[in-house]
């Protein structure tokens, strides 16, 4: 069994390494099941190269979606604040806020992504803020492996360090002149080491809360080798489970993007299934020149519901993230 080290000290900023693309990211999400409204949001920094990588992403209960994208330049990877979003941990492995102030831009038709050009340039924009407060709901999951030839989450190539907790998530966000108090759970995840977008061939991610005693993270990962690689951890009566074994079944839309997931899950304890049901999709992209090669992959976050196999509800975001070869997602349709 690999080990992995996780101290404290790597709630913070870490020493960057070498590689022109290391990156140090901070992530949270948070999700009202009552009003189904929710977020996530991100500060990578990419020290090396000079700027973060700021992302916001609220999905509101009637289809819209408010999102900013922007890279501001950085000095130093001390601190991951930038551009109004500002990440601080207050209790390490325990209480973390994250903040926004700025602009977003609200999106009708949250389809508008697929040409970022023509979004950056109509979608109208307003003033936006939120406030929220992740409190852990379990234990720390992941860190470094101390291992020199272990394969880490999402593959060396990716990131290197990578922890993950499951939170009850309370606040407010504000979007022009609305305003919802946000009383929900929600995930928050922090990962360095060096990292291209479109080093991922293909994933699934599921991220969901069902309560205060219930949750899963799980993601299935396919190498350019064809390997499968299964990691995860259910939540159950506040204790994590690893996950021996899943299977993912999606249904498509016209536009390749997940409709519904059905997912089957087991533990050395329990063997459970779950149905989702996407509300909202924000299809992204991310694009890197290498020489005269244009490297492209899609990165879909799907607002989701969810239905525990006993009924319990719940609700998180589904991640698809996939290379895209002669056009097409390369995962499509498995």
């Amino acid at each position: 069994m690999v080990d992995y080290r996780l101290d404290t000290a790597d709630e913070y900023s870490h020493t960057p390494g070498p590689e022109s693309n290391f990156n140090e990211s901070v992530y949270v999400n948070g999700w009202d099941m009552r009003q189904k409204v929710g977020l996530w949001s991100r500060v990578g920094n990419r020290i090396n190269e000079g700027h973060a990588e700021v992302s916001v992403c609220i999905y509101l209960p009637d289809g819209r979606v408010a999102c900013q994208f922007l890279r501001p330049e950085i000095a130093s990877n001390d601190k991951h604040a930038a551009a109004g979003l500002s990440y601080q941990v207050l209790e390490p492995f325990k209480r973390v806020t994250m903040t926004y102030e700025g602009e977003a831009m609200v999106l009708s038709d949250p389809q508008i992504l697929r040409t970022p050009k023509a979004m950056f340039k109509t979608a109208p924009r307003v003033p936006c803020s939120f406030n929220l407060q992740l409190e852990g709901i379990s234990p720390m999951n992941g860190g470094e492996p101390t291992d020199p030839d272990a394969e880490t989450m999402y593959g060396r190539d990716f990131s290197l360090g990578h922890f993950n907790q499951h939170t009850r998530t309370t606040g407010d966000i504000v979007v022009g002149e609305e305003r919802w108090q946000l009383d929900g759970h929600g995930w928050r995840d922090h990962s360095w080491g060096p990292r291209y977008w479109t080093n991922i061939y293909y994933y699934r991610l599921f991220v969901i809360n069902y309560g205060d005693d219930r949750a899963l993270m799980m993601l299935k990962r396919v190498d350019r080798e064809g390997n499968t690689h299964r990691r995860g951890v259910l939540l159950f009566d506040n204790k994590y489970e690893p996950v021996l074994d899943m299977d993912v079944m999606t249904q498509w839309d016209d536009n390749k993007d997940p409709m519904t997931v059905q997912l089957g899950i087991r533990t050395d304890k329990r063997k459970v299934r779950m149905e989702g049901t996407v509300r909202t999709v924000a299809p992204l992209r991310n694009h890197r020149q290498v020489g005269d090669r244009e490297l492209e992959c899609r990165i879909v976050e799907a607002f989701t519901d969810w239905q525990w196999d006993d009924g319990r509800p719940g609700i998180g975001i589904t991640e698809y993230i996939e290379f895209i070869e002669d056009g097409e997602p390369v995962g499509y349709p498995l």
